[in-house]
C-alpha cells in the first residue's frame, strides 16, 4: 500500500516543545492506515524514549537511533557524533532509493544540521530525490532557510511556558 497523493515535505521546527511529537502522531495515523513509515533518530542514542517501545508494538513503524546516548556539545561534537549523524544520513538516503515506505521522518536533522553534523547538500538531495509519494518530515529546532524553502507545509513551535524553566525535569511518558 502507498500513500495515494503527492506527498510532501514537512517541517517540524522551533524552540517550542511537540515537534517529535507530532512525527510521531503522524506516523501512528500511517501506520493505522496500513502505510509503513521510518523515523530515523539523529543524535538520539538513548534506550529510555517510550516511542522505542511503542512501536515494537505497530506493524510498519520502524524507528532506527543514529546518535550516542549522551549530549552532543555544539562547539565542539566528537567525531563519533559526526559518524553516527552520517550513518543516520547515510540510512535515510537508501530508505529514499529503496522506496519501502510511505513516511520517512528524519528526527532532529535540522538540529545535526545546526551543529555541523551532516552537510546541507546531503539532505537537500534526499529531499529531491524522494519518490513522488513518500511523505518526508523533518524535525527540529534551527530549520535553515533552504530546508524551509524546499518545504511544502512548515510548522514553527513557539515556546511560551515550559514547567522544564520552574524547575521541573523532563517526565518519563510526557518528554521522553
Amino acid at each position: 500500500m502507498s500513500l495515494k497523493e503527492k506527498g510532501c515535505i514537512q517541517v517540524y521546527t522551533g524552540n517550542g516543545k511537540g515537534k517529535t511529537t507530532a512525527a510521531l502522531g503522524m506516523g501512528l495515523r500511517a501506520t493505522g492506515h496500513g502505510y509503513r513509515v521510518l523515523m530515523i533518530q539523529f543524535m538520539k542514542g538513548w534506550k529510555t524514549y517510550g516511542e522505542l517501545n511503542a512501536v515494537k508494538n505497530l506493524p510498519g513503524f520502524e524507528i532506527i537511533q543514529a546518535g550516542l546516548p549522551n549530549f552532543v556539545c555544539k562547539d565542539g561534537p566528537k567525531p563519533e557524533d559526526k559518524a553516527q549523524a552520517l550513518i543516520g544520513l547515510e540510512k535515510a538516503r537508501q530508505a529514499i532509493m529503496q522506496n519501502q515506505y510511505d513516511l520517512i521522518i528524519l528526527d532532529e536533522i535540522n538540529v545535526a544540521l545546526d551543529y555541523g553534523l551532516v552537510p546541507l547538500d546531503a539532505v537537500l538531495e534526499l529531499i529531491q530525490n524522494k519518490p513522488e509519494h513518500m511523505e518526508l518530515v523533518l524535525t527540529g529546532r534551527y530549520a535553515p532557510p533552504e530546508i524551509i524553502a524546499a518545504a511544502d507545509l512548515v510548522t514553527e513551535m513557539t515556546l511560551h511556558k515550559h514547567p522544564y524553566y520552574q524547575g521541573v525535569p523532563a517526565r518519563e511518558g510526557i518528554e521522553y
